[in-house]
């Protein structure tokens, strides 16, 4: 068998990614692939055997001091040949020295291990079909909301800065933002975005599952009725029950890990997570 040559993928090409996800079953959001490739372009690695794409991974290096891996595919006819490792061991010497996080399929976890993550919790996709609700009179469209707040406030979620990430999530067209003020503080904010199947709430970040229920709401009303997916940290247990209440059921699982120690972060106030592939 010929050798596999690993090289960066253009941002144009991780679109393949992305197209390998959705056959996988990840379900990523129709203008994931433009958004991903904002916050390091030589984050995305092809294998390629012969000019043939074989194997797929990214390692997204946000600052000096956290990256995260995702994309993590090999097509099925040519694994158990060694590739999956050779193009796993090109991502994590992209991350250098940083804090790697990944959201791993939870039986891969032992092998996660063996390259020195450990769990940190998991987090389940919810999904389900809901109807459109009315949309809150206090709730208002994100971006009308100054983006340094949005910004700070995604600071106390997330182990890095993403800010021109963020913009372009919250941006994109097709992308609907939504946020509550109270007290002239930012309560309440979140993203929803159609995907393959349905559409994905996410991020969604809240004080309290009031205020995350409000946006919820607001984000379901102005998107409109259909199949829904939220991600869930299952250490927040009211976003676990803000999920149930809606009706919707889990329908898949990761492993959150980290290999080393991360920025304290506010998980009680994440109601829904960014991205499996970009955490």
């Amino acid at each position: 068998m010929s050798d596999l040559q690993i090289r960066n993928l253009t941002p144009s090409e991780i679109a393949i990614a992305a197209e390998w996800a959705a056959a996988e079953g990840w379900n990523p959001g129709l203008s994931d692939a433009a958004c991903f490739a904002i916050p390091d372009a030589q984050g995305f690695l092809v294998g390629e055997i012969d000019g043939e794409p074989v194997a797929t991974v990214s390692c997204v290096n946000y600052d000096d001091r956290f990256a995260f891996l995702g994309f993590y595919i090999v097509r099925e006819n040519y694994r158990g040949s060694g590739h999956g490792l050779r193009i796993w061991n090109a991502a994590i010497a992209h991350a250098g020295a940083r804090v790697i996080g990944l959201d791993g399929v939870v039986a891969q976890q032992d092998n996660y291990r063996k390259s020195g993550f450990q769990l940190a919790y998991a987090n389940i996709r919810y999904g389900g079909i809901v109807a459109a609700p009315p949309a809150p009179a206090d709730v208002v469209a994100l971006d009308t909301i100054p983006f340094a707040l949005v910004d700070a406030d995604d600071a106390t979620v997330f182990p890095a800065a993403r800010s021109a990430f963020l913009r372009a999530w919250i941006n994109t067209p097709g992308h609907l933002g939504r946020a509550l003020m109270r007290d002239g503080k930012l309560a309440a904010w979140g993203v929803i975005r159609p995907c393959r199947s349905g559409q994905k709430i996410g991020p969604l970040v809240a004080d309290d599952r009031t205020s995350a229920e409000a946006v919820m709401c607001a984000l379901l009303a102005s998107a409109g009725a259909g199949k829904i997916f939220l991600d869930v940290p299952a250490v927040n247990r009211a976003a676990v029950a803000l999920a149930e209440a809606l009706g919707l059921k889990p329908v898949f699982e990761t492993a959150r890990m980290y290999t080393g120690a991360i920025t304290p972060l506010r998980i009680d106030r994440v109601f829904g997570v960014t991205s499996f592939e970009l955490g």
